[in-house]
């Protein structure tokens, strides 16, 4: 195969057809001007590393990325150890309906002491510094510990891709101009679509002018069954999730992340007409001083969400070169989301939560309609959840602990507005439907909470400039200072 895309390459440029059949392959190295096709029943097989390793004939070496290796994960540091990699080319395209079956490859460093066995190989596609690419029809499975890692990649098509895989899906980092739709991902021991602005290119640079739409994503499933139709959900019975081989996943994860390697920041991102199913919700962070700003999220639906549908966050790892400061998120707008089901001890709508000194700036969430299950104590409710300044080792709803809030978790945050959210539970909650601290210029219109609510609508801990109007349970008001109150049904 290598052999043909050089031949293609050196000809001025060209297609390279597998037809079926299956072709158990090392790295495959892109070219510029070159398509690689995957007709109907072409399987391209990651092949199995000996036992022992090899250091010739077997993937090609991770190569090495100092200094700036400690700044982000390691796999976001290597693109030479993957099936398919291209670096530093232009004007390619992976089409057609076959597969990419990463069966020979590890899933990085949780899969030690496999990953480093040498000559393995850890990546399905890898491309790194490339432009004017186009990834269309295939499917993936099994595709390590990224199916589809792009760094620094510029006008990137992703269109109608199946990944049935075990770690990420596609992970979108440092790159511009990117177009990602009509794929369906089932990722259930990490991120289904994760836009990233790492420090891996030695340099912070944002990701920018990025539309994922139309995407199904899960990590609901059985690796495999989205691929073969038969669609096998995880089983609930410990006993048979002892005998699923290699593990069984602590928590489905299949999520649009953005984050959270975050030294370059995000800015102009919409995120349209998706589908969320039994994966953790939609997360917005800035850890390492990014810089985030123009971020939609629209047209919406979540079932079954596995910790809490939005999260919000800025702090303070600041995993990269000394000197630089803690980002800024701002401009984030959420509207016509419906999420039904999903858990209740970390918020059954959202967190949105800063750090002291660095709010989390203009945000809009409005015709939302967030349902969880409820059933949460007054013990909770008394909970004030650490502030966890800096993300260590990484942002995730799961480090605030359990949430005093049966809606939203707000925190450090200036001019929020909430217009036409509805929450609702299925069980009798006990915390108070929106929980804010150091939280200023809240506007809360046409909000609705349940009709039998024993605890507060909203407790509001130093809030400055509230204000409500035509909501569900509580009288119009608009309040300048509070240090500490709670508003109830009725008052």
């Amino acid at each position: 195969i290598n052999k043909a895309i050089e031949a293609a390459n050196a000809s001025g440029g060209g297609a390279v057809r597998c037809p079926s059949g299956t072709y158990a392959c090392y790295s495959i190295h892109l070219k510029s001007n070159v398509v690689l096709y995957l007709e109907p029943g072409a399987t391209i097989l990651a092949a199995s590393v000996p036992a022992g390793g090899a250091t010739s004939g077997a993937y090609d070496p991770a190569e090495s990325n100092k200094p700036w290796e400690n700044y982000q994960d390691y796999g976001h540091n290597h693109w030479h150890n993957s099936l398919i990699w291209g670096e530093n080319i232009h004007d390619f395209a992976i089409l057609g309906t076959g597969l990419i079956w990463g069966k020979g490859l590890s899933r990085g460093a949780s899969d030690l002491p496999l990953a480093e066995t040498p000559g393995m190989g850890n990546k399905a596609i890898g491309l790194k510094n490339c432009h004017n690419v186009l990834l269309r029809d295939f499917s993936i499975l099994q595709g390590g510990h990224f199916a589809i890692l792009a760094t620094g990649v510029d006008n990137l098509t992703v269109d109608n891709l199946m990944i049935d895989t075990n770690r990420d899906g596609i992970d979108i980092d440092c790159c511009r101009n990117v177009r990602v739709s009509n794929c369906s991902v089932n990722s259930p021991w990490d991120d289904a679509i994760c836009p990233k602005s790492s420090f891996a290119l030695g340099y912070a640079r944002t990701t920018e002018n990025v539309t994922i739409s139309n995407c199904y994503v899960t990590g609901a499933y059985q690796m495999g069954t989205m691929l073969d139709g038969t669609w096998k959900r995880w089983p609930t019975d410990k006993a048979q999730q002892s005998r699923i081989k290699p593990y069984f996943p602590k928590e489905f994860n299949g999520s649009i992340k953005l984050g959270t390697e975050s030294n370059g920041g995000f800015k102009n991102i919409a995120i349209s007409n998706c589908v969320f199913d039994g994966s953790k919700g939609f997360a917005v962070e800035s850890s390492d001083g990014a810089f985030i700003e123009g971020i939609t999220f629209s047209g919406i639906t979540m079932h079954d969400c596995t910790n809490t549908p939005l999260f919000l966050r800025l702090g303070a790892r600041m995993r990269g070169p000394a000197g630089v400061q803690v980002g800024r998120l701002r401009g984030v707008t959420i509207a016509d989301v419906v999420s039904y089901n999903s858990i209740s001890r970390l918020g059954g709508g959202g967190i949105i939560s800063g750090i002291p000194g660095y709010p989390i700036e203009d945000i809009k969430i409005h015709d939302v309609y967030l349902e969880h299950r409820g059933g949460r104590t007054k013990r909770m409710a008394a909970l004030e959840p650490p502030e966890s300044v800096r993300d260590d080792p990484w942002p995730d709803p799961d480090m605030f602990g359990d949430i005093p809030a049966s809606g939203f978790f707000l925190r450090h945050i200036s001019n929020i507005e909430f217009t036409n959210v509805e929450i609702a539970f299925t069980r009798p909650d006990s915390r108070p439907v929106f929980w804010m601290n150091h939280v200023e210029d809240v506007e809360c219109f046409h909000v609705k909470t349940p009709r039998v609510l024993s605890a507060p609508a909203f407790a509001l801990h130093d809030v400055r400039d509230f204000r409500t109007l035509a909501c569900r349970n509580v009288e119009d008001m608009e309040l300048k200072a509070i240090e500490q109150k709670e508003i109830r049904v009725g008052r």
